[in-house]
């Protein structure tokens, strides 16, 4: 299944509260995109490193070495930073801890937010002039806890964004910012930038208070919302720690299989988006 447009569709999932499932998300959607077919790059964009991490990738200055920091300050471009993962059809640009320097970084250069963007867009020139048969076709960009000059750039860089929404009592107030930030984002960053859409995650259909959530958060955004939720699963949250998504750790887990259906409906938005 491949886009009608040119080059990658630039994805940045993002959501300024931590533990809402931002890093499962990329890995395990990323994953499933790549099961049919699609060429998959994550860019670790957050200094915890998670995505990298539950890729497999060590933790160490040496296995992350170019990081994305590199990336961002235009010393490396994402070919030389990208490593392979496990996965057949889906690289990674790995995150470090020397991402914090990124705010230090900035503070004397003017273009300070558009680091990301201008480096992907110089991938995809690259790649489109050699033909590279391995470009891919979504670049989805794992964004840190907060609303910094990292998220800024994922913001300027991407196509749209997916907000993880876990279902949990302050989820609408923390939606309502996200929000405003995105749309402070098109104005002065990146007039194209749209909501993708809100993957419910952490649902639990037998609790009063996701029930509530899910009903909230669907009048607030409507269609925006996913019809298709991540539910609780133990095994979503135990497989990073072996360095592989759940897809690959147990396929048949009811979070693995949530994600399959999510990834399923996410082409099937991108077909909509494509052809309006």
């Amino acid at each position: 299944m491949s886009k009608s447009h040119s080059g990658p569709r630039i994805l940045a999932l993002a959501n300024q509260k931590g533990g809402v499932g931002k890093t499962t998300t990329a890995i395990n959607l990323g994953t499933a995109l790549a099961a049919v077919g699609e060429k998959v790059l994550i860019i670790d964009l957050d200094p915890q490193g998670n995505a990298s991490t539950g890729l497999g990738i060590p933790n160490t200055s040496e296995a992350r070495s170019p990081s994305t920091l590199e990336v961002l300050t235009g010393e490396c471009s994402v070919m030389e930073a990208q490593c392979p993962t496990e996965i057949e059809g889906m690289s990674i640009v790995p995150g470090h801890i020397d991402l914090m320097m990124v705010e230090r970084e900035a503070a004397s250069n003017r273009h300070k937010n558009y680091g990301l963007r201008d480096a992907l867009k110089a991938h995809s020139a690259s790649l489109a002039a050699n033909g590279d048969a391995n470009a891919p076709s979504y670049v989805l960009i794992d964004c840190p806890p907060s609303l910094n000059v990292l998220t800024l750039n994922a913001l300027a860089a991407a196509d749209a964004v997916i907000v993880p929404l876990q279902c949990e009592f302050f989820a609408l107030e923390g939606l309502g910012l996200l929000v405003d930030t995105i749309d402070e984002a098109r104005k002065s960053l990146n007039p194209n930038l749209i909501i993708q859409g809100v993957i419910l995650t952490m649902h639990d259909g037998r609790q009063a208070l996701t029930q509530q959530v899910e009903e909230d958060v669907r009048a607030f955004l409507g269609k925006k919302v996913y019809a298709n939720t991540i539910p609780r699963n133990v095994r979503l949250s135990e497989a990073p720690s072996f360095g592989q998504p759940a897809l690959v750790y147990d396929m048949q887990c009811k979070g693995s299989k949530a994600y399959i259906a999510v990834a399923k409906e996410l082409i099937r938005r991108e077909r909509g988006l494509a052809a309006a």
